[in-house]
């Protein structure tokens, strides 16, 4: 049980924050001592409206530097204000818990420092692209990977399933610097999963809205021309099943047995 008087409490607002986020999540924004969100500048501007100390987690970012030590800096501002005793809500854009290991690791110290932690989930990219493509994962499965982890690890992709590959403008940017994609890194991608998709497979590059006024982004290219595609930071490539998988013709027979 936590004996410190200081907490942290992570909170997805979703990607539109004024649509996406939950009366819980809002109620711990305003009830916090100090309030640090890592989401883009409208999200920042709708959080200060609920709670004045509320600070940029965006400014430990820079071209040059290595993400990983800007998530370092991110986690120990954090952890400070909780080991001084105060009521910290961390806000994230999304899913706190999904593709967000600043949350995840700032909790995980300060619950082993004997701190109160929780996480209320948000309204994900994946949820919003499930919603915009019209597309269900019960129907087919899904597989859900990190793009440069599916270039540098021994997978294997089943063509029959729909596959989803985050942040694909960073596949191959092992330094985690910059914030450009790589033509060269990106032709290894393709040439990845040309082992079970033919080059002109019909993809798609999702992006979902944050902002009430825009629209989602659905752009429909074929494999092979991923490379020279205009790619952000939110940019998902999406890969529609081309296969029907085979039955399992004994096990079906050995259900039907037990009938």
């Amino acid at each position: 049980m936590p004996t410190k008087h200081g907490r942290l409490i992570v909170v997805g607002i979703g990607l539109q924050p004024g649509r996406h986020a939950g009366a819980r999540a809002i109620s711990e924004i305003r009830r916090a001592d100090t309030v640090f969100v890592l989401a883009d500048p409208f999200a920042i501007d709708w959080a200060l409206g609920l709670n004045p100390d509320t600070r940029n987690l965006g400014a430990f970012y820079a071209a040059d530097r290595d993400r990983r030590e800007s998530y370092a800096g991110m986690q120990h501002t954090m952890l400070k204000q909780v080991r001084a005793g105060r009521h910290v809500c961390a806000v994230f854009y999304g899913h706190p818990g999904v593709f967000a290991q600043v949350g995840r690791k700032t909790m995980s110290q300060a619950r082993a420092e004997g701190f109160e932690v929780r996480m209320e989930p948000g309204i994900s990219a994946e949820a919003c692209l499930y919603a915009d493509l019209d597309l269900d994962p019960g129907e087919h499965g899904v597989q859900s990977i990190e793009a440069t982890q599916l270039l540098i690890e021994q997978r294997v992709i089943d063509p029959a399933s729909l596959l989803l590959l985050w942040q694909v403008m960073h596949t191959g940017n092992l330094a985690c610097t910059g914030f450009d994609a790589h033509p060269e890194w990106l032709e290894l991608l393709v040439e990845k999963l040309v082992r079970w998709y033919p080059a002109e497979t019909g993809v798609i590059l999702y992006e979902a809205a944050t902002l009430p006024i825009q629209d989602f982004r659905a752009e429909r290219l074929t494999l092979g021309e991923l490379p020279k595609a205009r790619l952000t930071e939110v940019t998902t490539l999406v890969i529609p099943p081309v296969a029907t998988p085979a039955k399992d013709v004994e096990m079906l027979a050995r259900l039907r047995a037990m009938v």
